[in-house]
């Protein structure tokens, strides 16, 4: 009998696979919204457990399971947590995901891994996607809202996704975090520290928010009027500046008006936006929407994530890890009991 053979993957040998190549993150990541658009996934909404309740969760965790068809077909989920406490503490991180892979013809996992960087990379690679086919050819200056961990990542997604651009201005409220950011791509890129996100969007061609917030912070006249605006997280943009773009994309209309609390969940129910008012990131993958059609347009993306661009990465990470000879082998079973 065929044993249930697991690689076990910590964070160290998922980056040691990888994981920190932007451009090839950005690769998997337009791949799959292609597969997504050809019906060759499957994806469920995610399940949201919010504690003490989903509306002021001070934790949650989150199920993400998905199938990816194709060549290389595989099962599983991300399991995504975070926690306020932890931020409150130094050596704790925020956010602490797991992925799961399976066969999906026989069901036996073959890959457990850290997730926490992989949702750092995916998170970015997808904003990358959007800024692709939507931002400015020409664009110079991109502000970027948060200088958490997905705001390293998106530096480096938008310099790999945008060529053009020649600054990058990190934003965060605690200018020492936006200050020790700029500093780590010093040398590499132009990133200049900023606490003022009025400031900072300013004259910005591309504006990505990644940010905690829990409430639109940012209106309309912050804004470029050709500007491509991105969207990662429930709340940033206000109602009217989402109204007012000439595209919207989305990764995922079903998912993000199922979230309660999500901006499009509130504005869907209170019938300011229907699903004929958006296009989707797989439709841009595909080639079924052009994207930006010229430089006068004002361009919305928003993503919440979804579990089958981390199975991808985490896909090709694991076969990387597999020729690399990385990480530690599990079984589930020895001899199955009542099969």
């Amino acid at each position: 009998m065929k044993k249930s053979e697991i690689l076990f993957l910590k964070q160290e040998e998922v980056i040691a696979a990888g994981l920190l190549d932007m451009k090839q993150a950005i690769e998997v990541a337009e791949y799959t919204f292609k597969l997504l658009g050809e019906g060759k996934i499957i994806q469920p909404n995610k399940i949201f457990l919010g504690i003490p309740d989903n509306e002021n969760w001070e934790s949650y965790g989150m199920s993400m399971p998905a199938y990816i068809g194709g060549e290389n077909p595989v099962i599983g989920f991300k399991w995504a947590a975070e926690s306020v406490y932890n931020s409150t503490q130094p050596d704790m991180p925020y956010g602490l995901d797991m992925v799961l892979l399976s066969d999906p013809k026989t069901m036996y996992p073959k890959a457990i891994m850290d997730g926490t960087i992989i949702t750092a990379m995916r998170t970015s690679a997808t904003a990358g996607v959007c800024a692709k086919y939507t931002a400015r050819k020409d664009s110079k200056v991109a502000a970027l809202i948060g200088a958490g961990v997905i705001g390293r990542t998106m530096i480096m997604a938008m310099m790999e996704a945008v060529p053009s651009l020649e600054e990058i201005r990190i934003v965060d409220l605690d200018l020492a975090k936006a200050e020790a950011m700029a500093k780590e791509f010093e040398g590499k890129y132009h990133v200049v520290p900023y606490s003022d996100a009025k400031a900072a969007c300013d004259g910005a061609d591309l504006v990505v928010t990644e940010t905690t917030s829990r409430k639109e912070f940012i209106p309309k006249d912050w804004l470029k009027k050709n500007a491509t605006i991105i969207q990662m997280e429930a709340h940033s943009y206000e109602k009217d500046v989402i109204c007012s773009a000439d595209h919207i994309f989305l990764d995922s209309w079903d998912q993000m008006i199922h979230l309660p609390g999500h901006v499009f969940q509130i504005m869907h129910d209170d019938g300011m936006i229907s699903r004929d008012q958006i296009m989707h990131v797989h439709d841009l993958a595909t080639g079924t929407a052009k994207g930006r059609e010229n430089d006068d347009e004002f361009v919305f993306c928003g993503s919440y994530g979804m579990g089958c661009l981390d199975l991808t990465i985490a896909d090709k990470l694991y076969h990387n890890a597999l020729e690399m000879g990385l990480g530690t082998k599990l079984v589930q079973w020895d001899n199955p009991l009542w099969i």
